[in-house]
Formats: structure tokens, sequence, C-alpha cells
């Protein structure tokens, strides 16, 4: 059993209402029509602290200029959809978990090959990406999956739950022990509500669509220049522009603050219509990656000595990869030895 699972992060901040993170399909009409979820001294609040936990400034520009591997932080969030999808999965766990990875790799270089290479060997994204989702998933998720029963969609190797430990402790070492991460989600509803006239007959479409425009601003990168108001915002008024006419100006001028800046938030805006103009919204987990899923989680209904996931219950029995041998294990243990944790 992981000494995470009943993880219980007790922090300085507790200003996330509970109403306004949570998924936002649940009591739509009662929320649009309950000022206390869009209660503004709440978002307020939200919008004062939501600088604190996104990635460092530099972050983008380093991804863009190839300093950071953009394409494997792209993998990586690829990755967490795919089992957010395959396990049901609440949104925030998915926006929470790409919320740590970001934040860990502007703050956080992984070692190198070698001295003389300027590639990361893909294992410690891999083993990255778990560790984010394992600990975004304790936070949100009422049953949480085993650790290594996340590592059910693709991937070259299978860690044992002590490395996956050992990963989480250095990112919420670096991350300060700060995960209640304001995302975008923390606004969707306040913004709807503004915006959106709740008696349309297709509301709950509107705001499922909100969290999947939501869900695709936080894959792509040319996403991480705005802050997490200013995506639900754009959000919010590109989907309302769908079902009414939307003065732009009396928008901003109905949620006015000295946080929100127009010129980021309309220039957020032409990126999400963008996106919904290519039709790119978040797809849904591929049959061949469900595929894949099941034929790993198949082995739990023919051994009786596994886990849920099909993979054995002793931590003796778990080995550190699945085709290249005691060597990916070696290097697991050098990445650590080498001062990573």
């Amino acid at each position: 059993m992981d000494c995470f699972t009943n993880l219980l992060c007790s922090e300085e901040y507790k200003l996330i209402d509970e109403e306004i993170q949570s998924d936002p399909q649940r009591k739509l009409q009662q929320l649009f029509l309950d000022d206390s979820c869009a209660d503004y001294a709440i978002v307020s609040k939200l919008l004062e602290k939501e600088n604190e936990m996104i990635p460092r400034d530099d972050y983008l520009a380093r991804l863009q200029s190839g300093g950071l591997d953009v394409s494997a932080r792209n993998d990586s969030v690829d990755w967490i959809y795919k089992v957010y999808r395959y396990y049901s999965f609440e949104p925030l766990t998915a926006c929470l978990a790409v919320n740590y990875l970001d934040r860990f790799l502007s703050e956080y270089e992984l070692p190198r090959e070698s001295s003389n290479c300027n590639t990361t060997e893909p294992w410690k994204y891999q083993l990255l990406s778990v560790s984010c989702l394992s600990v975004a998933a304790k936070m949100e998720e009422t049953s949480v999956p085993m650790s290594v029963d996340l590592q059910v969609i693709e991937g070259n190797l299978i860690f044992e739950p002590k490395t996956i430990q050992r990963m989480e402790l250095l990112l919420l070492s670096v991350l300060k022990w700060r995960t209640n991460a304001v995302t975008p989600l923390a606004f969707i509803d306040y913004f709807l509500q503004r915006f959106t006239n709740p008696e349309i007959p297709d509301l709950k479409s509107v705001v499922s669509r909100s969290v999947e425009l939501i869900l695709t601003a936080a894959k792509g990168v040319e996403f991480l220049e705005f802050r997490p108001s200013e995506i639900a915002f754009a959000v919010a008024i590109s989907l309302a522009g769908e079902t009414q006419i939307i003065d732009l100006n009396n928008a901003f001028d109905s949620c006015s603050s000295s946080h929100i800046n127009k010129e980021r938030v309309l220039k957020c805006y032409e990126l999400i219509q963008e996106v919904m103009n290519s039709r790119t919204i978040s797809p849904p987990l591929s049959p061949a990656g469900v595929l894949d899923a099941a034929k790993l989680l198949s082995y739990s209904s023919s051994n009786n000595g596994t886990t849920g996931g099909g993979l054995p219950s002793s931590d003796s029995t778990f080995v550190d990869t699945v085709s290249t041998g005691v060597a990916a294990a070696v290097a697991v243990q050098e990445f650590f030895d080498g001062g990573a944790c």
C-alpha cells in the first residue's frame, strides 16, 4: 500500500471554494442561480492567489527556445489525459497534474543523459508524469488507484511503488508542498454565470465544453502565457458568444477587477477561437489506448495474486522495467543517488 494513499496536505492557504473547484457539471441550474457560488469576495481572493502557484515567468520562453524539451512535456500531458479519461477522474485532477508538471519543470532541471548530451531520458518524464497524476488524484479523488495501476496507458516502464513515492517526495519538495493550486476551473462557474443565460436548453453542453476547452488550453504551451482566470474568462465569453450576442466591453465591466487585464484576455480569447475553429478540443481516449489498458488489466481476472490493476501485489516482485531489463532499475537508482531526492 502506498504511503501517500491517505495523503493529507495541511497548507497555509485554504481559499479555494470547494463548490467552485468541483466538477461544474454538478447541479448546473442551482449553481447558476445561487449567488454564493459566484461570491465576488471568493473570486477576488482567488485572483490574488492564482499567481503564487503557476510556472516561473521564463518557463514558456525556455520551452519555445529549446531550453526545455517541449515534445517531452507535451507527451507527458497526453499521457496524463489518457489516464484521466481511462479512470474517469475529475477534470480538476487532470488540471492539477498538469499544473504540477509545469511548475516542477520550470523549477527543476531533470538530469541529462550525459554532460555532452542535451536530452533527458524519456523514462524520467514518464516517472514525473506518474507522480504528478498520483499526487493530484490523492488530492481530489475519493477512490485512488494504486500507483502501479496508474501506469496502464502506454509507457515502456512500470515503476515500483517505492520509486514513485520517492519521486512524489521530490515533486512535493520542489512545489514546496503547495498542491492546492488555482486552476481555470476555479473561475469558470463565476464567469459563465456572468455571461450565459441559465435558461438556455443546452446549458449542460456549454458547461461540458468549457471543461474540455480548459483541458485543451492546459495542454497547449501557448496558453502558459496566461493566468488561470484569463483562460476561464476567454473560454466563458467564447462559449456564451455562440448562443447570444456578447458585448465585450460590458463583459469586462461586469467583472471589473484590477486583476483582469482586458488585452491579455482578448489575446487568450483569440487563441480559444482558433482551438474551437480547428476542432482540436481534447479528444477522448482512443480505442487503441483502451485496448492497451485492457490488456494490462486483464491479468487481474486470471491471476489470484494480483492487484486490481493486474500487477503483482508484493513489492518484491515488481521490476522497474517491461522491456529494458535491469539497466532501467539501475538508472532509476542512479537518478536518485545523484541527488534528485
